[in-house]
Parts: structure tokens; sequence; C-alpha cells
């Protein structure tokens, strides 16, 4: 009998101990690839807690495995689905509009401007408003490249675009953002844009060096132009009710395998982008880059007309004064 119920128990610590390593599940809407930033970023925390963390397992799923974006941030708040997720800042504007001023025209003028921003007062006080929905920023991340415009004939000032229908997506801020830069805004579903281009509905679209690149834009249109308009950051966040549950050693251990993440993303950015300018060109593209002031002073009212929407001018006065302070 002692014998029997010593076996019990060393198997009741065995189902413990295996019991007590922490299932981590972070989710994002890009491609299982080291080509995106998204799970480049996944793979790095990934990684990161495989070697240098105590009972820490990271399961990735990618490609919307676990719902659209917005649907995996509302079970987050619910404390179900993902644990963290990784994506472009501007589906967080659901649960903090004031997060919406990052996403702004020409309001970022260099990757070292959004760091001084978002890893300082700004980036704090951005992520306390998202707390208050139960999402905790862990790491802000880059995009890896601006937006920048694809048409059939070279553009050097906004008279260029007059009249020029280009594709961006329906959002107030990029439909008011291209039509103030001198075009026509067309919203129309991605998977339209190729034979648009190539029929003549559209004149052009807006959009990433590696996305233009990555979906052969280069066949049906010959000049990339960086106006460098649109930059969205990225956020790494993960619930309220995952980081709850994490112990001091825990939570240090994911608080530093987010950091390495981001540093890692992070010094990819200009990289990345560089080789898909360079793809373009080696494909017949013609990348021209230009003067964007004019381009910049025209959206500058945009900037002011959707930060008070937002509530968020405190914020955007931090921003351009960060800019101005380099």
């Amino acid at each position: 009998m002692k014998k029997l119920l010593g076996v019990a128990l060393g198997l009741s610590v065995g189902f413990t101990g295996a019991a007590s390593a922490l299932d981590i599940k972070v989710a994002h809407s890009s491609q299982a690839s080291l080509s995106s930033e998204l799970h480049t970023a996944a793979w790095a925390f990934q990684n990161y807690l495989k070697d240098f963390a105590t009972d820490m397992n990271v399961t990735i799923y990618p490609n919307n495995q676990l719902g659209q974006e917005r649907e995996v941030y509302e079970a987050m708040q619910l404390g179900s689905g993902a644990d963290c997720a990784i994506s472009g800042t501007a589906i967080l504007n659901n649960f903090d509009p004031r997060l919406g001023v990052v996403d702004l025209p020409f309001v970022w003028s260099n990757y070292a401007h959004v760091h001084r921003v978002l890893d300082g007062e700004v980036g704090v006080t951005l992520a306390d408003g998202l707390k208050e929905s139960g999402l905790e920023v862990v790491a802000w991340l880059d995009s890896w490249g601006y937006r920048n415009v694809a048409t059939n004939k070279a553009i050097t000032s906004p008279d260029d675009l007059k009249g020029m229908k280009i594709r961006t997506i329906p959002t107030d801020v990029y439909v008011k953002t291209v039509n103030a830069m001198g075009a026509n805004a067309t919203p129309m579903a991605f998977g339209e844009i190729y034979t648009a281009m190539e029929t003549g509905v559209l004149d052009g679209l807006e959009h990433s060096a590696s996305l233009v690149y990555s979906n052969k834009f280069y066949e049906v249109a010959d000049h990339y132009t960086l106006t460098r308009h649109l930059f969205g950051p990225v956020a790494f966040v993960c619930s309220s009710a995952f980081m709850g549950k994490l112990d001091d050693k825990q939570k240090a251990e994911v608080m530093a395998a987010a950091e390495f993440a981001g540093d890692l993303e992070r010094s990819l950015a200009p990289v990345r982008e560089q080789q898909a300018l360079d793809a373009l060109s080696e494909s017949g593209m013609e990348v021209s880059d230009i003067d964007v002031a004019p381009f910049r002073e025209r959206t500058r009212p945009v900037q002011d007309e959707i930060a008070v929407k937002l509530n968020a001018e405190d914020i955007l006065a931090k921003i351009r004064a960060a800019d101005i302070a380099n």
C-alpha cells in the first residue's frame, strides 16, 4: 500500500511539474516568413524564451489563424484566444482612439524619430491608454518601410498627382491624406488592384515597397515615388489577463524577450526596406527620391483635423517637438 501510494505521489508530482510549463500563444496576420516584420518579431520572441527562459513554450499562429486582428484583440480582452499579438497600430485605434495619432500622414521624419517618441513619454502615455482596455504594450516595433506612390508617370510634386485615381484603404486618415496630396483617393479591395491598374481603372496605388514587389505591381506601374507619406508603427501587445498570471520572474523573462524581439526587428527595418527598393529597381521600376516638403505642407491640416477628433492634440505636439529637437 505504501509502495502504491509512493507511486501515486510520484505520478502526481510528475504531472504537476509538466503542467507548470507556461504555454504562450502569439498571433499575427502575416505569412510565416522572416520576410515579414510581424513574424520576425514573433520568431525572435519565441526563440529567446526557448533559450533563456524557464519552462516557457511559445506557439506562433500566423496568417490570422486565430481570427482577424480585431477579433484576436477582442478575445484577448476576455482572457481567451491568443496571449499576445503583433500588429500595426492602426487596428488598435479601435481600443484607444488616441493611438491613431501615430498613423497620421508625414508625422514621422525617420526611424530615429519614431524610436525617440515611442521609447519616451509619448510611448508610455499611449501604452497606459491601451492598458485601460486590458491590452498591454510590451514593445514598440517598426513597419519595414514607408508607404509610397506607384504610378505610370513620374511624380515630382502634388500637381503631378492632380486627377490621378490612387488606390488606398477605406479609412478616414488614408483617404484624406491621398486627397490632400493632390490625387483622387480611390478605395478598392486589395485583390482588384492589379487588374484595375492593368486596365486603367486606377492610375496608381500607395503602399510599401515590399508589398509592391511581392504582388508584382511593377508589372503594371513604371514609377515608384518615395513620398514617404505614411508610416505605421507596429505594437507587440499582450493581454492583461495573461500578464496578470505571470510571477515576477516570468514577467521579467517575457519583457526581456519582447525587448530583444523589438531590437532585432527594428534593426532590420531600414535593411529590409532598402532591399525591397532595390528589388523594384531590378524589376524595371524607376524609383525616385523627391522633395516631400510640398506634400508634407499640404497634409498638415489633415494632421491637425484628425488629432482634434482623436483628442490627441497634446500627443501630436510632442511628436512634432521631438522631430524639431533633433
